[in-house]
């Protein structure tokens, strides 16, 4: 018997782990995986998430290993239209950190091992479950044979193709964007330093990132998906879009992908609860997907304590379910607006397009406005 089973051992799985078992809670974590992906993916983390995941002791670590944005910068026709910075967001953390998802999710993994050397079993999938109203029991594939695993509480965080929202019988609602992009990280050529940079092209937007070890990320959005993606690819269409040159050569990570949201219509079911990509897939425009889950997470820890200790919750957990649909709602309309402000625009408009956009952004209500937007806060 098991205090809590979580399923799935990502950035957001094991944040919430490392939360529970530091509240003396006993806790596994089924990951099927047998090793951390070695792909960068997301690289965003938001002031309210680094202070979400201060609670376990990590952000030092995390801050010490990324890139601090302070600043963006917008440049239309080879000129700034408009700049922001996030200094004024947070006493704490005034700035966006930048930071590959396979080095945020292994100090994760090291806090956790850190507080408790057995939470973490990968090479475990959940091939079935079964909730009886007092407790709940998976059953477990893995390299040994198979087995039962059974806890007070159970947490789905095993990803947008969440096998425990199946078993649960959670209907999602699904939503198909006409945007495509291609992304990849090569090395930085640019003199841009630690700022984000978004080129407002009219065959669509640029966006580009710093990176740890004097890499920068380059995004560019597509009339649609590629056959087949190739760092030359990425490098003819920056250049072309903004006049940076980049080496093919020195790209490090390649992906293009179109974009969906997804969100559950619930997140409670019985003794189960759903967080992260599992509950709300939201757009990687904007960097909100991986933050959103860390938000669940901090929010239901205190409620998944107080349930183990005997304490009533189901006034919390309505309110819990409540405020973290709201929440991804308004995650999924945030990246729903960046996208639409990346898409392309016909050649006589887009010089209007963007002096209305510098315009907006030179008052300064809007501009902290949209900075606080743009951080999550």
């Amino acid at each position: 018997m098991t205090d809590v089973l979580i399923v799935g051992g990502g950035p957001v799985g094991l944040y919430l782990a490392s939360l529970l078992v530091s509240h003396g809670l006993a806790v596994r974590v089924l990951e099927q995986r047998l090793s951390r992906s070695p792909f960068s993916r997301a690289i965003g983390i938001h002031p309210p998430a680094l202070e979400a995941l201060d609670r376990i002791g990590v952000t030092s670590r995390l801050v010490a290993a990324g890139v601090q944005i302070h600043h963006g910068l917008a440049i239309g026709s080879g000129r700034p239209v408009a700049g922001m910075s996030f200094d004024g967001l947070s006493g704490r953390f005034p700035f966006v950190l930048s930071l590959p998802q396979e080095q945020t999710e292994a100090i994760l993994e090291h806090r956790l091992r850190e507080l408790d050397p057995a939470a973490l079993q990968r090479g475990s999938t959940v091939t079935g479950m079964h909730d009886d109203g007092r407790t709940v029991t998976l059953n477990v594939a893995s390299a040994s044979g198979s087995s039962r695993h059974t806890s007070l509480l159970a947490i789905a965080a095993d990803g947008v193709r969440s096998s425990m929202r199946e078993f649960l019988g959670i209907p999602s609602r699904l939503k198909i964007y006409p945007d495509a992009y291609l992304m990849g990280d090569f090395q930085d050529s640019t003199d841009f330093g630690s700022d984000a940079v978004l080129f407002l092209a009219a065959k669509g937007i640029v966006e580009s990132f710093p990176l740890p070890g004097s890499l920068r990320r380059w995004v560019v959005r597509m009339p649609g998906l590629p056959r087949q993606a190739e760092p030359a690819t990425v490098a003819d269409l920056v250049y072309e879009r903004t006049g940076i040159p980049i080496d093919p050569e020195t790209n490090s990570m390649l992906s293009s992908f179109g974009v969906r949201s997804r969100r559950a219509v619930r997140l409670i079911h019985g003794r189960t609860a759903l967080i992260g990509d599992a509950a709300h897939e939201v757009s990687p425009i904007g960097g909100q997907g991986m933050n959103l889950g860390w938000l669940d997470a901090a929010a239901l820890a205190p409620i998944i304590v107080a349930a183990i200790r005997g304490q009533p919750v189901a006034t919390d957990l309505r309110a819990y379910e409540r405020s973290r649909l709201h929440a991804s709602a308004k995650a999924m309309r945030q990246a729903g607006i960046n996208m639409a402000l990346g898409r392309p625009v016909p050649p006589l408009l887009l010089a209007a397009r963007n002096r209305v956009l510098g315009e907006v952004a030179g008052i300064p209500a809007v501009n902290a406005w949209v900075a606080r937007r743009f951080t999550m806060h």
